[in-house]
């Protein structure tokens, strides 16, 4: 376990990234749910609830040393997990004329995944 708190700084770092995005599910979930494809069952709101307490849950599982293994492993699987959102909102932005500013945010999202999936599996073996 690294023992100086420049080594920690990137876990720390993720969870604040993660515990703002989870707080944000709830305190303006309407962006998010415009991400939930109308096929998954229950209601998109739902959705939205369950994957902000999951990045809540995290963001948890990395701040404490004990877990943050395993809370670096899931903040991975987690990005992975919400690719196919990110994939949908830069669809529909083509499909919906949004402005060219949105289209481009919502395209250029879908790259920013992968060095997130990075990160998170940097911090998983430094745990």
């Amino acid at each position: 376990m690294p023992d100086s708190r420049g080594s920690q700084r990137p876990a720390y770092l993720l969870a604040g990234l993660l515990a703002t995005s989870g707080a944000l599910h709830f305190l303006r979930p309407k962006p998010f749910d415009a991400l939930i494809p109308k096929e998954l069952p229950g209601t998109r709101r739902a959705w939205t609830y369950g994957s902000g307490v999951a990045e809540l849950g995290v963001a948890a599982g990395i701040v404490m040393p004990r877990t943050r293994r395993l809370g670096g492993l899931a903040a991975a699987l987690l990005f992975v997990g919400v690719f196919p959102g990110n994939v949908k909102m830069a669809l529909d932005s083509q499909r919906h004329g949004r402005p060219a500013r949105d289209r481009a945010i919502a395209w250029l999202r879908l790259p920013v995944q992968w060095p997130l999936v990075r990160w998170a599996l940097t911090v998983r073996d430094r745990g």
